[in-house]
């Protein structure tokens, strides 16, 4: 595998074909929306619209890769032609997917055939944890079986682990798997309950952060012994030893991962048009902008206010926010430093706390998320001294190999 430590903005984009799985994940960001079969964005989006979007997404976002999810992409009717299509215009198909259908051999090959570039498989747990996390009896064992496929047929895969109070107590495990069996990356994400599960904290389910770090430290270091990338996402910048901050990433370091989503068209693709079952797509909108209200002597008011009808585009001129932004010469990574304050700050109510504002990575740091704070209290954070500010996302990143 070849790995770099060059950090340049993503141009991978994503889209939801529908949130229709064969899982029931308690933890799942959109299980309302899985559990309830007369909603809007729970029928798969035809074959035609998943097209104009990617199109969009290849020709004016300018994308060379996307993540192609559901729900449950890998039971799209038309997902073979959905990845031929990606692959034929430049646009490298990856599938996110727990993967249980993947253990039909045959099937699987089938997407080696259409182009698929690589797979990130949702390992949550392993063996009746996991069974019991996602509402499959047999979930773990089709999964596992699924894995031994990949590698058989020699299909590059990825994996995810959401880390739940029980995931935890595996991390060693799901690190030891993935050197079994030849993994290329794996992320382990902090369980945030974002989307439908918006305000679902509890002691119950969600673990401590300072109770994962000693778990995850170790399943850091196995994986790279075996020279695997591992990412931690979401997690406080205080939170794990200082060796690890080169694999954590907040929001700011998200848009310097090549496996995660330009937030230009993450914009857009966001939006329930381009989520939904409905017939329509939204007109293409740029990076929403934050927090700059002037810059250059160029005016955005209200254009970079939270919550405004300018700030959403609804009754702008598209071309005169977009001459704005080019009359100013705003660099790129300054547009997207600030729309990742924005999402964490705003989409997803991140806080600083007040041990937060004295720590000299505060400004890269999304911090911590306002129910975690709520339901665990401010004991966590801690000021990390530095002889100076750290206001490059990529300042720790930076040092890590990654996938190319």
């Amino acid at each position: 595998m070849i790995k770099t430590q060059k950090r340049t903005l993503t141009k991978k984009g994503v889209i939801w074909l529908g949130q229709t799985c064969n899982l029931a994940c308690y933890f799942c960001y959109f299980k309302d929306k899985i559990d309830d079969k007369e909603h809007p964005e729970h029928p798969f989006m035809s074959l035609d619209k998943a097209k104009k979007i990617c199109y969009n997404l290849r020709y004016i976002y300018g994308n060379r890769a996307i993540d192609i999810q559901g729900g449950e992409p890998t039971i799209y009717p038309q997902i073979f032609e959905l990845i031929s299509y990606c692959k034929v215009i430049g646009l490298e198909p990856t599938l996110i997917t727990n993967a249980i259908v993947l253990a039909n051999k045959s099937f699987a090959l089938k997407f080696k055939e259409a182009g698929i570039k690589d797979f990130l498989v949702s390992i949550h747990a392993i063996g009746e944890s996991y069974d019991t996390m996602v509402g499959h009896k047999n979930g773990s064992k089709k999964q596992m079986q699924a894995i031994e496929v990949l590698q058989e047929l020699k299909i590059p895969f990825r994996l995810n682990c959401t880390m739940t109070k029980e995931a935890v107590l595996q991390l060693e495990d799901i690190a030891r798997l993935a050197c079994d069996r030849g993994c290329k990356a794996v992320n382990f994400i902090a369980f945030n309950p974002f989307a439908d599960q918006k305000g679902n904290r509890n002691s119950t389910d969600v673990p401590q952060y300072s109770s994962i770090k000693n778990n995850l430290q170790k399943a850091i270091d196995i994986l790279e012994n075996c020279d695997i990338e591992v990412n931690v996402r979401y997690f406080p910048l205080c939170i794990l030893d200082e060796k690890y901050l080169k694999n954590t990433y907040n929001f700011q370091q998200l848009a310097y991962d090549h496996n995660e989503w330009d937030f230009n068209s993450w914009t857009w693709t966001t939006r329930f048009n381009q989520k939904s079952n409905s017939p329509k797509l939204d007109e293409t909108i740029p990076i929403l902008m934050y927090g700059i209200k002037k810059f250059n002597g160029i005016d955005f008011s209200l254009m970079s206010k939270h919550g405004t009808r300018e700030h959403y585009m609804k009754e702008i001129d598209i071309k005169e926010h977009l001459l704005r932004i080019q009359s100013a010469e705003i660099p790129k990574t300054f547009l997207y430093k600030q729309n990742a304050k924005l999402r964490a700050q705003k989409h997803l109510e991140y806080i600083k706390t007040a041990i937060c504002k004295e720590c000299s990575l505060q400004d890269i740091c999304d911090g911590f998320h306002n129910d975690y704070v709520a339901v665990f209290g401010e004991k966590e954070a801690k000021a990390i001294s530095m002889n100076f500010s750290i206001i490059d996302p990529t300042y720790f990143i930076s040092k890590q190999a990654k996938v190319e």
